[in-house]
């Protein structure tokens, strides 16, 4: 059989890491057909829209989805295209795993943790408006079911990976109706869960522990704002945000892209490095069961890092993207 895939190739340096993903995976064999959507700045010129409603609908019809970078036109009055994405679509699960690459140097050897966000609530509602002229208030909302079902998204998980230790994530002490409620959904679903250790922390002492040592981390919960500062945060320790993956997963359907910008300085030039879109396309193939072509393709990459001779520039080598896509193919 062969999976229908709705392929968001982006804006900026997009178009060219998703090419050369597509390119790894036809070599892999990977069953995969492609159905091409726009999004982003290029689809608001053709469609009026960044995220326009055939995009939407055709990653409902295909529960499964590939997106590049997507630019959201400034000053337009334009919702983002990756909120409205999730949104939207429900993916109410932002899953990051960050884990230390041969060949990529980085202050830690052994870091290997996930970081999950959930995706549709607090301050990204997007529910705001201007008390008095000059003052602005901003709604953070937290419901009790969204806390609830990323937890046990989180548990389960954990079940099926072997991840035994979590740390819920949050500032209860500051807001304690908000995320007091986070917490105490996690704890609540938890107690199902007795063989799985689970942890308090305050966020901030979260980003300190991090900059410390980050290597006794396992699996980090947090809401959708500190998710996604922290999120990078935990890149950066392993090279940054072009080389690891990210997913936004729903009850049906499921969204996997990379989480860097759209570089538009580089774009066009040839010289862009397609890991994370690569990597994403990896927690895809494991998502639909594909493991032995997503090991396969896993080991090319770390073949062509450890090597260091086909890497591009932010890895340290002089590679284009056409040479890195091309090593990992020859590996293949």
């Amino acid at each position: 059989m062969k999976y229908k895939v709705t392929l968001i190739k982006g804006d900026g340096i997009g178009p060219e890491v998703t090419d050369a993903t597509c390119r790894v995976l036809a070599a892999a064999g990977a069953p995969i057909e492609w159905e091409e959507a726009p999004g982003g700045a290029g689809a608001v010129a053709t469609h009026g829209d960044p995220m326009p409603a055939a995009t939407l609908a055709s990653v409902k019809r295909n529960r499964l989805g590939l997106k590049g970078p997507l630019e959201t036109p400034k000053g337009g009055g334009w919702r983002s295209a990756n909120v409205t994405l999730r949104q939207e679509l429900d993916l109410y699960v932002g899953y990051r795993p960050v884990k230390t690459l041969p060949g990529v140097k980085t202050p830690y050897t052994d870091v290997d943790l996930v970081v999950l966000r959930e995706n549709t609530e607090d301050l990204y509602a997007g529910i705001e408006h201007e008390v008095t002229p000059g003052t602005v208030l901003t709604l953070k909302v937290s419901t009790r079911r969204a806390g609830e079902r990323i937890a046990r998204w989180a548990f389960e998980n954990m079940r099926y990976t072997g991840r035994r230790q979590i740390h819920c994530c949050s500032k209860a002490s500051v807001v304690p109706l908000s995320d007091g409620a986070f917490h105490d959904a996690f704890h609540a679903v938890g107690s199902e869960y007795p063989f799985i250790q689970r942890h308090d922390l305050p966020v901030d002492n979260l980003a300190f522990q991090l900059a410390l040592d980050p290597r006794g981390y396992d699996v980090l919960l947090l809401q959708n704002l500190y998710g996604d500062i922290l999120s990078d945060l935990v890149a950066g320790l392993v090279g940054g945000l072009g080389v690891v993956p990210g997913a936004n997963i729903g009850d049906q359907v499921a969204v996997f892209e990379a989480v860097h910008g759209t570089a538009p300085d580089i774009a066009g030039r040839g010289i862009a490095n397609p890991l994370a879109v690569l990597s994403s396309a990896l927690l895809m193939l494991d998502y639909v069961g594909e493991q032995k072509i997503a090991r396969r393709v896993e080991r090319a990459v770390w073949d062509v890092l450890e090597a260091g001779v086909h890497v591009t520039g932010d890895l340290g080598g002089k590679a284009n993207t056409a040479e890195f896509t091309d090593a990992i193919i020859d590996k293949l």
